[in-house]
């Protein structure tokens, strides 16, 4: 297969003719495949279904002397908090455990700065002029509609294949309306990045001008390697705290695909000072989360050891899906020279970088034979990719077979797409 760039126009034209021949017949089938979002299969779900037995009996329900079916542990259970300070590295007493969705709790975390201010905010930034917020990017989309969704300036900081450019970082938290940064710092949302330690430091001992700047630490992908043995990784809080930032960051963290994304828990670590700041003003909003769950999660993960043993559980699903994407690229895609993606060892995502301008049109071409995906340009503030060029593929959902068209679909749409654009 001749490099795309090497084809005569009379070679593309015929290649073309060809490809939209089989685009036609792909969309005479009527499918209906998913590869749009980060969602556990069924096999995963039913690998870890014995957590809804784990509780069978009333005498079950007590954690500590507490009856969990009754009111009460605003912050949660300590038996939950041990469990997430176990696996992300933190204190137990830095944990306050939420429900199914650490998104709510990071939604939550900005809402409250709006409406009161954090510990060290000079006022409430709902009276602020301006309020910005760094976006690593590509990233994920749902951070970034959290800080528009509240009127913020959304500022692109490039990713590098270590991590946030933390040269236009430092330089542009000396504006002192810039008030925090999104950052998924192990298998990050594309693209499947670890954070360097480098990277890690420069970030804990950032010095912005803001006094409220904040650190949102999404450790979403902590435990969720899908080639290779697990990956330690250091604990943020310690670090900021050794750099006198003790109340910059605040971290974040799930069992969403862990156990069940629906039913799961979740946990906001921070310092001491910030929870105790921040829970004066919950304990008016909620008595406690499910406390019920956080029981069966605890009974059925049991410590770190364990959750890493269900965790390899999920990598062998995992595995093969994702090396079907990444075969199939190096196959159809590599040799055309028509994109680059990383080859992520674990997380939830494939991240694909076309050459410019053909995102958007391949997305469409997807959905036209019947393959659902991410849009174009969410992996950026605004959804706008400037170069329309980052595709966002999640093998995760579909089995193996349903996945393998779609990717093979995918690469068909990729090259229609092209061979559009050389007309």
């Amino acid at each position: 297969m001749k490099p795309f760039a090497n084809l005569t126009l009379p070679e593309k034209e015929a290649l073309r003719k060809s490809l939209q021949e089989e685009f036609d017949r792909v969309c005479e089938k009527n499918l209906k495949l998913n590869m749009a979002r980060g969602k556990p299969g069924k096999e995963q779900l039913d690998l870890v279904s014995d957590i809804l037995t784990v509780l069978s009996d009333p005498e079950d329900c007590v954690s500590d002397g507490l009856d969990v079916r009754n009111y009460g542990n605003l912050s949660g259970l300590p038996e939950a908090k041990n469990l997430f300070a176990e696996v992300l590295g933190c204190k137990p007493e830095q944990c306050f455990i939420g429900g199914s969705a650490s998104l709510q709790l990071m939604y939550d975390l900005i809402a409250k700065a709006y409406t009161h201010g954090l510990q060290h905010s000079p006022r409430p930034w709902c009276r602020e002029p301006v309020v910005k917020w760094l976006c690593p990017a590509p990233g994920y989309d749902r951070h970034f509609s959290i800080s528009q969704s509240f009127g913020m300036e959304l500022i692109t900081v490039p990713m590098t294949v270590e991590g946030p450019d933390m040269d236009l970082v430092e330089d542009l938290v000396k504006d002192p309306t810039i008030k925090g940064m999104w950052c998924v710092p192990k298998y990050s949302n594309p693209q499947g990045i670890v954070y360097s330690k480098q990277i890690i430091d420069r970030i804990a001992a950032l010095r912005p001008a803001a006094p409220d700047f904040t650190v949102v630490w999404d450790n979403a992908y902590c435990v969720h390697e899908v080639f290779g043995d697990y990956l330690p990784f250091p604990d943020i809080l310690s670090l900021c705290a050794a750099e006198g930032n003790a109340d910059m960051v605040y971290e974040f963290a799930s069992t969403s695909k862990i156990t069940f994304p629906g039913a799961g828990i979740s946990v906001m670590a921070a310092s001491e000072a910030n929870q105790a700041y921040l829970q004066g003003i919950m304990k008016y909003q909620i008595i406690s989360y499910d406390k019920v769950n956080q029981l069966r999660h605890v009974r059925f993960l049991k410590d770190k050891a364990h959750t890493l043993e269900v965790m390899a559980k999920h990598a062998e699903v995992l595995r093969p899906k994702f090396s079907c994407v990444l075969d199939t690229l190096e196959k159809e895609i590599k040799p055309l020279g028509l994109a680059t993606w990383e080859s992520p060892k674990g997380g939830y995502f494939v991240s694909v970088n076309t050459l410019p301008g053909l995102a958007k049109r391949t997305l469409e071409l997807c959905a036209q034979a019947g393959v659902t995906m991410t849009a174009a340009g969410a992996t950026y503030p605004y959804g706008k990719d400037p170069a329309d060029s980052n595709i966002r593929i999640a093998p995760s959902y579909p089995g193996l077979d349903e996945l393998r068209q779609a990717i093979e679909i995918f690469c068909l749409c990729l090259k229609l797409a092209a061979l559009e654009q050389a007309r």
